[in-house]
């Protein structure tokens, strides 16, 4: 410790141990070779941040290899620049195999920045998502089916990546799909893992689309596997079934231009089946509500027992039968509706024996 002690105090106060300096300076490239030094070591994080680093700090090694080689002569020099380039530029190529490697087919990378980065969703959960899929791009001409109502069935889950898709049912239009929105979502959510069931709606490509596909075994075992990935999915089809159900309440007005929520329990009367049209059931039902208009005696003394008063039979009130209102044209498709397609509460039967909900200019009137 003594004699280490001794030669550190003799290096700090005695002066350099070099007997004499250089009168000359070093050529340009030991010069070039430290610019390049300082330039590399002001490089920032991240990927391009590291090949900013590494590239120029395996510059200016190269150039400490040609200055020790033909300037400095000393074999040490050359021997150790060359091993610090060599590992810059092994780094570089470990960065370039990286980045073959993350990187994603177009479509997928688009689908990647539009729809999960926004999410902050990794990379790696991503990928996984994606080979889940097999990586695999299916397309749809135009006027193709996806899905027929009542015949395909549901094994599977789709996103469609370009395009439009048509919904309809029993041939009535219901909606459309756009880009990054799911296929089939409603029938997803609809049916548990083990259970099976067909589609009850058609979807037809009106242009050529291109979708991703899901197979319904594989999607379950990978959401049952990752959490994260469940509650991702949950999230993203939960917006999805929404937005088709805000699309269909669009579509549904009433003849004065106002605009009703599905959601809202008065619509019950109106969308509901009436009560002509419910077959023997409702036939059923009028009968015993007939029954039940019908008092029966009292059980009283035979002496004592007069004939009560009972409600008379709706079909002997002497009430005026309603009249009959025209039927009032269709709003036009460019000040309330999308096309001739669009729904009017008007085109819906009215329950017997109740009010009509057109006859009210709000649902909140008709709540009252």
């Amino acid at each position: 410790m003594g004699t280490n002690s001794s030669t550190v105090g003799q290096l700090l106060w005695q002066g350099p141990v070099c007997l004499s300096w250089k009168q000359d300076l070093e050529g340009a490239v030991y010069h070039l070779a430290n610019c390049f030094l300082l330039l590399g070591f002001m490089g920032g994080s991240g990927v391009y941040g590291c090949f900013y680093l590494f590239g120029f700090l395996g510059t200016g090694y190269l150039c400490c290899v040609l200055w020790g080689w033909f300037d400095a002569c000393g074999l040490d020099i050359v021997l150790w620049s060359f091993l610090l380039a060599a590992a810059c530029l092994l780094q570089l190529a470990y960065l370039v195999y990286r980045l073959r490697m993350d990187t994603l087919p177009e479509e997928f990378d688009l689908l990647y920045r539009t729809l999960w980065l926004p999410l902050q969703v990794p990379l790696h959960t991503y990928k996984e998502i994606i080979l889940c899929c097999q990586e695999q791009v299916l397309t749809l001409a135009t006027e193709q089916t996806y899905a027929v109502e009542g015949d395909t069935p549901i094994n599977r889950l789709s996103l469609l990546l370009s395009g439009r898709v048509r919904v309809s049912q029993d041939g009535q239009f219901l909606h459309y799909i756009f880009p990054y929105q799911f296929l089939d979502s409603p029938e997803w959510e609809s049916l548990q893992p083990s259970e099976e069931g067909l589609f009850q709606v058609t979807l037809t490509a009106e242009t050529e689309c291109s979708y991703i596909s899901w197979p319904r075994k594989s999607l379950h075992h990978l959401l049952n596997k990752d959490r994260y990935t469940s509650r991702l999915f949950a999230v993203l089809l939960g917006y999805d079934i929404s937005e088709k159900l805000y699309t269909l309440n669009e579509k549904l007005f009433a003849k004065f231009g106002l605009c009703f929520d599905v959601r809202l329990p008065s619509l019950y009367h109106v969308l509901g089946p009436s009560a002509s049209d419910g077959g023997p059931e409702s036939e059923k039902d009028e009968e015993d509500g007939f029954g039940l208009a019908t008092c029966p005696a009292p059980a009283v003394p035979t002496s004592a027992q007069q004939p009560l008063p009972c409600s008379p039979h709706p079909a002997a009130t002497s009430h005026p039968a309603p009249l009959s209102r025209a039927r009032i044209p269709r709003p036009d498709s460019g000040v309330l509706g999308e096309d001739s397609s669009s729904l009017v509460l008007e085109d819906f039967e009215e329950v017997s024996g109740s009010e009509s909900f057109m006859d009210y200019r709000s649902d909140g009137e008709y709540m009252r």
